[in-house]
């Protein structure tokens, strides 16, 4: 089973058979790894921006008179 496996892969890599080489397959492993980082720093950076609209709002959370 693995060798056929492995047969098919090497196929794919080659272009005889349609298929996603192992190039293909690591790029967009990667490619998805990037996405998932770059949603987490984006959402780190809306919730920074809306607690700091929060703290710039005149009179709120304020004792000044």
């Amino acid at each position: 089973m693995t060798l056929s496996k492995w047969m098919r892969q090497a196929d794919v890599d080659d272009g005889n058979k349609p298929g996603t080489t192992r190039s293909e397959s690591a790029e967009l492993r990667d490619a998805r790894r990037r996405i998932r980082l770059l949603e987490q720093e984006n959402e780190v950076l809306r919730r920074a921006a809306a607690y700091l609209s929060q703290a710039q709002i005149p009179g709120k959370g304020s004792t000044r008179s």
